[in-house]
């Protein structure tokens, strides 16, 4: 199925080409898919590239290479050819193609759309990367999205994937947060692993706070950072106590949104690895000693990146000496053949250091070749406030909660238990949350307006569960009629937009993949959405007196189908109501 566009894609190139031949000309043939389905299936401009050098108007020589298509033989699946504009050429598919498409959409089920490009493939993607004894922060909830996102588009195409987590469970943010438990009583208070999670994450503000206005903080937090990696039997029963409470809340935030990691990555099991190999690589010229430190020199090999220390005059290593161990153990634990990582934007040219340093140490196993960093934006929010309901900053875990809170206000009178509620709201809600998220190009910043992100009636996740969710209802009520899908003998005159979006899923799936970007899934299944609910409004789709409902209906059955296989690929769940 995914080489149907490329076939005839090349049987139209083929035509044109013969064409143009013709007619004495020659030169590059582009097609594509038009933005407005009444424009056809696929359309080239062609003529206007060539209208210069052919010394005739455009739309005059379009109509000159239709007329030598025309006498040619007929194109593979197309019906129809015709001018429009300026000069376009648009080739409109025939009524059989779509009727084999649409059933084999209703054959292959959860199948359609999949591809087998990236079978017996191994890409590992790194992504979320919360710290332990730190707010799980909405940058944490952006690169969730996204990479769980990723990791599906990837195995939609054969790869065998492995979700990593790397997260820092280690270091000067951790004292931070003990000095701010050892403040407040040295004890974890009782409650829910959630509630003690938001707790430790109060007490990380404290710290914070009093590391940057108080002297004699800094001289204490500094001497808690040294104790823990001294593993001080005074405080490290607190930090392990600590460590495992915030790992437990992660899990179970994982489990909201939909995740499940394959590894998970800690820096303290990282930092001696990446001393050795800094130390290693020294010695054989990739490292350099300046002012006690050991640095990178990444200018040397492009102009556009910088120097970077990996070992510090101290002795000890920062992030970059870790992303070596770390690097080191992904590939001799999985060896994958692509390596994804997620990041913010901030660190595009930190990683792209580290990426040039691993492509100096390693060119014989080609670690560099085999990795891609992407990253996420950040996220704004339109009233420009920048707190939860309760007054605190908005961390990814405040951000979901409120979004259900207000989800859970307006369901208030809803005829479900409030069990029910809880449960439509949540998978409500984090669909709101991960269309805003990955509606948009990766990298990009993003604007969050919880309203309109819960919104039914407009560009939104619960817009397309509504969809999909009201074709469900359709079908549902055709069973109590006894009223089967039914492709059977076409009774309708026309192939709809809703049939002419159905079959581009796969291409859309494909794109998604080669250019790892799971907006253009969004952005097409919010197209098949409303042409799906113009469908809705303009047909009667269950109506026993009807011979054309049981087509009516395998069409709501096709777009069901599609709708779950492309929600799934975004990481969001279908409520049974909404």
């Amino acid at each position: 199925m995914l080489m149907m566009k490329d076939s005839i894609q090349d049987s139209l190139r083929e035509h044109i080409t013969a064409a143009l031949a013709k007619l004495s000309l020659s030169g590059k043939i582009v097609i594509e898919r038009p933005a407005d389905l009444a424009n056809g299936d696929y359309s080239t401009n062609v003529a206007l590239a060539l209208a210069k050098s052919a010394g005739i108007p455009p739309r005059e020589l379009a109509e000159k290479i239709v007329a030598q298509l025309q006498q040619l033989p007929q194109l593979e699946q197309v019906e129809r050819m015709s001018v429009a504009g300026a000069g376009f050429i648009n080739f409109f598919l025939s009524k059989d193609f779509y009727e084999k498409e649409i059933a084999r959409i209703l054959g292959d089920g959860k199948d359609f759309g999949k591809g087998e490009i990236l079978s017996g493939k191994k890409v590992m993607v790194e992504y979320t990367q919360p710290n332990p004894f730190k707010p799980f922060h909405i940058g944490h909830l952006m690169s969730n999205a996204i990479g769980e996102s990723i990791s599906r588009v990837f195995a939609n195409q054969g790869a065998e994937v492995i979700r990593a987590n790397y997260q820092g469970d280690i270091g000067l943010h951790v004292a931070k947060a003990l000095y701010g438990i050892l403040k407040k009583g040295g004890a974890y208070p009782s409650g829910s692993v959630s509630e003690i999670a938001d707790y430790i994450g109060e007490c990380y503000v404290v710290g914070a706070h009093a590391y940057e206005n108080d002297a004699d903080a800094i001289e204490e937090i500094d001497s808690l950072n040294k104790r823990l990696y001294e593993k001080d039997g005074e405080i490290w029963p607190l930090y392990e106590e600590g460590r495992k409470i915030t790992l437990d809340a992660f899990e179970e935030l994982y489990k909201i949104l939909g995740t499940k990691f394959d590894v998970y990555y800690f820096e303290s099991d990282m930092a001696e690895t990446g001393k050795q190999l800094v130390q290693e690589f020294l010695e054989k010229g990739v490292f350099e000693n300046s002012d006690g430190a050991i640095v990178f020199h990444a200018e040397k090999f492009d102009p556009k990146l910088h120097t970077r220390v990996f070992l510090t005059s101290a002795g000890l290593a920062p992030y970059e000496a870790k992303e070596l161990g770390l690097t080191v153990k992904k590939f001799a634990d999985y060896d994958p053949d692509i390596s994804i990582v997620d990041t913010a934007t901030e660190q595009k040219d930190y990683m792209s250091v580290l990426i040039e340093a691993i492509r100096r140490m390693f060119p014989k196993e080609k670690y560099a070749d085999r990795m891609i960093h992407i990253t996420h934006g950040m996220m704004r929010f339109a009233s420009g406030k920048m707190s939860s309901r309760k007054g605190n900053v908005v961390t990814g875990v405040s951000l979901i909660r409120d979004t259900v809170e207000t989800i859970l206000e307006k369901m208030k009178d809803r005829d479900l238990s409030e069990a029910e509620k809880k449960n439509v709201a949540e998978i409500i809600g984090v669909a709101a949350i991960k269309y805003s998220i990955l509606r948009s190009k990766t990298g990009s910043d993003i604007v969050y307006d919880v309203e309109k992100s819960i919104s039914t009636e407009g560009d939104s996740g619960p817009y397309l569960q509504y969809a999909i969710t009201r074709a469900g209802s359709v079908l549902e009520k055709a069973k109590k009629e006894n009223i089967a899908p039914d492709l059977g003998a076409r009774h309708l005159s026309e192939v709809s937009n809703l049939e002419k979006l159905l079959v581009r899923y796969p291409e859309v799936v494909l794109r998604a993949w080669e250019e790892i970007e799971p907006h253009h899934v969004v952005t097409y299944l919010t197209e098949l959405s409303s042409a799906f609910n113009s469908f809705y409004a303009k047909e009667k789709i269950v109506d026993a007196a009807d011979p054309a409902s049981s087509r009516r209906l395998a069409l709501t059955l096709a777009f069901k189908t599609v709708m779950e296989n492309g929600l799934d690929i975004l990481g969001i769940r279908i409520p049974d109501k909404m």
